[in-house]
């Protein structure tokens, strides 16, 4: 966003022209504010495109602030909340409020920029007509950070066009979320029409696809029912060899003819598909998927998995959160900073689906108030470990770099000395022989909240 205007409101003189200086010169028009009341002025007489708002100031805590501009009627901004002392509690309260990010003081200038680049991006977002809320369902790819800011933008240029579009990505990463969203962006009025491959049976196969005129069996067909929108295949490297045949026939002829019939008939539906992220080296086995893959792989398209871009993990725990309380009635519980933070760090094997599953199981299974990292450890260790090509189980930890599996290690293990001391971390740095100050900063890099694993430990 050029020249978009950001309010920074921090009591602290130092702070604030660090900020600022940092800001303009990356091209950003920034106004500081000493107080709340400053920055109340500031917001009224030219409002921002994002705040940076410290909590504690000395006549009106950000809190209070973040309150008043939520409920007013004005043009809404997005507010990233900054702290040197903040508590979960607050970062929550901040949360519930609107905030779009909780951090805390010293922010690095790497970090810092990366925090208002996602929070610029999220607002370009919410201007956009036809956009989700947690009222709807997610049906269009998620996420705030650069990558899916890229397929998103390719997403809606391919739906400009009718050509054939070959979505790849891993199972679980929302390849039909994709394929969906391009076609509610399209011009084609017409139905989402996806092949189960449970329907595809050998003898109806050809009736299933294209129709029938037989005087025992008169119907339409797949084409026919896609007729005006759009006809989606997915798992592209499953689909029986004869639908790839009849499919490939049908985009080589440019028509289809109803079984038993003898009219000519030109499909009038955009054809989509997904496969899986290795689909091209698959497609060389096989020459009935090799040709049908170079026919639908004209405008492609590649999701990327979840651990790809971990930055996105919070925004998503947030809406699934918020999501299934609206729609499923499960009761809603607020993800602590340290228990988002642990499932950033989440290798995610199974992508979305994993989370959105997480999520669920979280709400239905955990009892009141706010979602810790215990329980989110605990709901992780409950996934079933991985599987080997020569079935053999092995932790998920094994498939993570090295640094990953250290870090995860490292959670793990301190939480669990964490709950043997009841919670102190004095107990707890005699235990592993750590400096108590080097330890708590290892706490809060690795999200482990010593409250937590306190309240853990009382049912241990």
């Amino acid at each position: 966003m050029d020249q978009a205007r950001i309010l920074v409101v921090d009591d602290e003189p130092d702070i604030r022209e660090l900020v600022c200086e940092i800001l303009q010169d990356e091209g950003y028009d920034v106004t500081v504010a000493e107080d709340g009341e400053a920055a109340r002025t500031a917001y009224a007489r030219n409002a921002p495109d994002l705040v940076l708002l410290d909590i504690w100031m000395p006549d009106i805590d950000g809190i209070t602030l973040l309150k008043e501009w939520s409920a007013g009627n004005g043009s809404s901004c997005p507010v990233v909340i900054m702290s040197g002392h903040g508590t979960v509690e607050t970062a929550v309260e901040a949360t519930r409020l609107g905030a779009h990010d909780f951090v805390q003081k010293p922010i690095s200038l790497a970090k810092l920029l990366s925090i208002v680049s996602q929070a610029l991006a999220s607002r370009e977002v919410e201007e956009k007509p036809a956009r989700r809320s947690v009222t709807s369902t997610a049906n269009e790819p998620m996420g705030s950070s650069a990558v899916m800011q890229i397929l998103r933008s390719k997403a809606e240029q391919a739906a400009q066009h009718d050509s054939p579009v070959l979505i790849t990505g891993e199972s679980g990463s929302g390849r039909e979320t994709l394929a969906r969203f391009i076609h509610a962006r399209s011009k084609r009025s017409g139905d989402f029409v996806v092949i189960d491959h449970c329907d595809l049976e050998p003898d109806t196969i050809r009736t299933f696809l294209l129709g029938s005129d037989n005087s025992k069996r008169s119907g339409q067909g797949l084409l026919d029912h896609a007729s005006g929108g759009c006809l989606f295949i997915p798992e592209l490297q499953d689909l029986a060899a004869d639908a790839m045949k009849i499919i490939n026939q049908v985009l080589e002829s440019g028509h289809f003819v109803h079984e038993g019939g003898s009219e000519k008939r030109t499909p009038d539906c955009r054809v989509m598909a997904a496969g899986s992220d290795n689909l091209m080296s698959q497609s060389q086995k096989d020459p009935l998927l090799q040709q049908l893959y170079y026919r639908l792989n004209v405008l492609p398209l590649q999701v990327p998995p979840l651990r790809e871009r971990q930055d996105d993990v919070p925004e998503l725990v947030r809406f699934y959160a918020e999501w299934f309380p609206n729609h499923e009635n499960l009761p809603y519980r607020p993800f602590s900073v340290s228990a988002q933070n642990r499932l950033r760090n989440h290798s995610w094997p199974g992508n979305l689906r994993e989370l959105r599953n997480l999520v669920q199981r979280l709400l239905i299974l955990g009892g009141d108030g706010e979602v810790t990292v215990a329980d989110v450890e605990e709901a992780l260790r409950q996934n079933p470990a991985k599987q080997t090509a020569a079935g053999s189980q092995h932790p998920e930890i094994f498939d993570l770099p090295l640094r990953e599996a250290r870090e995860q290690f490292e959670r793990e293990y301190l939480a669990y000395k964490l709950r043997e001391a009841g919670g102190s971390v004095g107990k707890l740095a005699e235990a592993v022989g750590m400096e108590r100050t080097h330890l708590y900063r290892k706490l809060r890099s690795l999200g482990v909240d010593p409250r937590s694993a306190a309240s853990k430990g009382d049912g241990k």
